[in-house]
């Protein structure tokens, strides 16, 4: 069964650093590009980053240029959000989906994960 689990999240203060994981089970991460997304209440789910199954390229939101890094670690089968400075506005679920390529549209993506919490306040 073709799975993504995401871990990571929780409550920090502004300006503080999260890193959250995106693990794969059932097929390989070598062959996907793996998205990060979130939702805040009320709002649209948004892209906020992804890396390429190729060359490893990386894209991400100008709101988080800058302060989030993704990487990915194939022997592990796991790809990571380092998220630092973070703000209250970054405060979310945020959802790993995977794809054959890299896109801006959550419905272009094939395999979600359930969803972790990232919360900024004081």
């Amino acid at each position: 069964q073709l799975q993504l689990v995401e871990s990571g999240g929780g409550l920090v203060q502004p300006g503080g650093s999260l890193r959250l994981s995106c693990a794969a089970s059932g097929f390989t991460l070598d062959y996907y590009a793996i998205g990060w997304f979130r939702q805040a209440p009320g709002k649209a789910r948004e892209g906020v980053s992804c890396i390429s199954s190729s060359d490893g390229s990386t894209y991400y939101a100008d709101s988080v240029k800058g302060r989030f890094t993704i990487s990915r670690d194939n022997a592990k089968n796991t790809v990571y959000l380092q998220m630092n400075s973070l703000k209250p506005e970054d405060t979310a679920v945020y959802y790993c989906a995977a794809d054959p390529f890299c896109s801006d549209y959550a419905s272009e993506y094939d395999y979600w994960g359930q969803g972790t919490q990232v919360t900024v306040s004081s």
